[in-house]
């Protein structure tokens, strides 16, 4: 069993999935983010609509639907860089987000960037640089309709190596 393996089992275990959250992502447990499914190429993150989520608009609050849609593109990242050598960071230096349809209900995000993601991982240990990835996640509400599309661009960079990224402003 891989590395990337390893990380995405143990991620998937509900307690232990719960118990990262609370000590790394507390707004995200309180939110009631789940993770539906996951692989080396696709994660699936559910939002509820509930309390916590909602807005006074009876829907659900744009920063609940992307810490969803970060954390699709994020569970990849992270599955790709658990133990690896040389350490690598990821940040996120941009986010782009179109909001299409109020989300009145659950809503589920999907990123299928997991094999682009690693590719560029690899490139970043490679050269020492920090490389950029613009990773998509599609949030869909409980009849399919398309919610939210959003572009995370995440750098990679091996520790230890100054940053050349351009973060834009």
């Amino acid at each position: 069993m891989t590395n990337t393996d390893q990380f995405l089992e143990r991620i998937q275990q509900p307690f232990f999935y719960r118990l990262y959250l609370l000590r790394h992502l507390p707004s995200a447990f309180f939110a009631g983010l789940r993770i539906q499914y996951a692989d080396v190429n696709k994660a699936v993150v559910r939002v509820p609509y509930k309390w916590f989520t909602k807005n006074p608009f009876r829907s659900t609050y744009f920063a609940c639907l992307s810490m969803a849609a970060e954390m699709s593109t994020g569970i990849l990242a992270m599955a790709h860089l658990y133990k690896k050598e040389p350490k690598i960071s990821m940040l996120v230096v941009n986010l782009e987000a179109i909001f299409l349809k109020k989300a009145s209900g659950k809503t589920v995000f999907e990123c299928e960037d997991g094999l682009l993601i690693e590719q560029t991982i690899r490139e970043a240990a490679a050269s020492g640089k920090a490389t950029i990835f613009k990773a998509r996640s599609i949030g869909t509400d409980s009849n399919g309709d398309i919610v939210a599309e959003f572009n995370i661009t995440w750098s990679f960079k091996a520790k230890g190596q100054p940053s050349t990224v351009k973060t834009p402003i």
